[in-house]
């Protein structure tokens, strides 16, 4: 993408990425976008939702969504709206995507409700929405920075992690916590934006490459972070990880145990227009296919 850039028309734009969080928390990213001192970041809703709560509807809600292809339609769905709002605060999208789902990493087996509810559970520090989120299911969040996770889980601290595939392993969580629950707890959805400021500086007869160069980046980030999360979880499996399949009786379980959270997700994590675009979409889309969301 940063080589489409420079050779577009009109002068181009020169890309410099800053990577593995040297810029600090996405709240501090958006903050260094809004002084100016960075140009554009690639963000989770964590990060997005600084700019605009509503695009924490993508990805606070849990086990609103049973399907990636269900996650592909209400953000194509929303989009739209979305980024006019991130524009209204001055954020111009360049490309959507996530990273397939998360998953629970635990010391000791976590299968049902009850024993999440048990378990000393890392959240991250700057994430009040997912403190709110466990606390109402009847959780034990601990919030943490990254950095702490594997010294937490050393210690007992904490004793089981939602995260990523790709980042438990790269990090070697399964070290320290070898079990986890296949179940499609949420997805990780972010974008990539630049500031408007920005982005109006460069001269117009460049956009439309620049615009084509990041989404056909964003389509080949999704499309990776989704397979490098399954291919993850294989390559963990083969070090001693313990993956425990959801039983379609048991994911009633958890979803029952999720909805019970709605109502202080409603209105409170995820604005309530939002939260009802969600269902209303999600409602629209499994009715069209026989109303199992496949």
């Amino acid at each position: 993408m940063g080589e489409k850039w420079r050779q577009a028309p009109g002068g181009g734009a020169l890309l410099t990425i800053y990577p593995d969080g040297t810029m600090g928390s996405e709240a501090d990213m958006v903050r260094r976008m809004r002084l100016g001192q960075l140009q554009a970041g690639m963000l989770t809703a964590v990060g997005l939702g600084e700019i605009e709560p509503a695009v924490t509807g993508l990805q606070y809600m849990p086990m609103m969504f049973r399907s990636l292809e269900e996650v592909d339609y209400v953000g194509e769905k929303l989009r739209p709206m979305l980024e006019k709002r991130l524009e209204e605060k001055g954020f111009v999208v360049l490309f959507w995507g996530d990273s397939g789902w998360v998953r629970f990493f635990s010391k000791q087996p976590m299968i049902r409700p009850d024993d999440l509810r048990k378990a000393k559970l890392f959240v991250w520090t700057h994430s009040a929405a997912d403190l709110d989120i466990y606390r109402s299911v009847g959780c034990n969040p601990v919030p943490l920075e990254t950095v702490d996770i594997l010294p937490s889980l050393q210690s007992g601290l904490v004793n089981a992690v939602p995260l990523l595939p790709t980042i438990a392993l790269a990090g070697q969580v399964d070290r320290q916590a070898p079990h986890m629950l296949d179940l499609a707890y949420a997805p990780l959805v972010g974008a990539a934006v630049i500031t408007k400021k920005t982005w109006d500086a460069i001269p117009s007869e460049g956009r439309g490459t620049l615009r084509i160069a990041a989404a056909e980046a964003g389509k080949l980030i999704k499309a990776d972070g989704r397979r490098e999360s399954v291919e993850s979880v294989e390559a963990m499996r083969k070090r001693g990880l313990q993956v425990h399949a959801v039983t379609p009786e048991l994911e009633v379980e958890w979803r029952k145990a999720m909805e019970a959270a709605y109502p202080k997700v409603r209105g409170g994590t995820v604005p309530a227009e939002m939260f009802d675009e969600v269902v209303k979409q999600l409602q629209a889309y499994r009715a069209a296919r026989g109303g199992d969301g496949k």
